[in-house]
């Protein structure tokens, strides 16, 4: 049975929501977004990983080194709504890409070139 719940597994979503909380209020702080965006882009990660992902393992976090990233981002794009329109459109594109099976354009580029 591939989608059973287990005690375990409810154990350790606790645990990893625990930790990943304070990261995502972090990085949204540092990035100079509001406390509420890190919870927010927390949570639809987690549920969208967790939803979309065939794996029996996955992890989806916080990844500080994009607080430099997303601070170049909102300010070259001139504020904080064209940035949250522009990160909406990347992820819409990336599920598209994923339902067409996208990722055998990968096979087009030498792997020199996307390491």
């Amino acid at each position: 049975m591939k989608n059973r719940i287990y005690v375990e597994d409810i154990s350790a979503s606790v645990v990893v929501f625990l930790v990943a909380l304070p990261l995502c209020l972090g990085i949204a702080l540092a990035s100079g977004t509001p406390p509420i965006t890190g919870i927010i882009a927390g949570v639809v990660a987690g549920i969208v990983v967790g939803l979309i992902s065939n794996s029996a393992l996955g992890v989806s976090g916080p990844a500080a080194g994009l607080v430099a990233i997303c601070l170049s981002a909102i300010n070259d794009l001139g504020g904080i709504e064209k940035f949250f329109l522009v990160v909406s459109w990347a992820g819409v594109l990336q599920l598209v890409f994923g339902l067409i099976k996208g990722w055998k354009l990968s096979y087009y580029f030498p792997s020199s070139v996307i390491t």
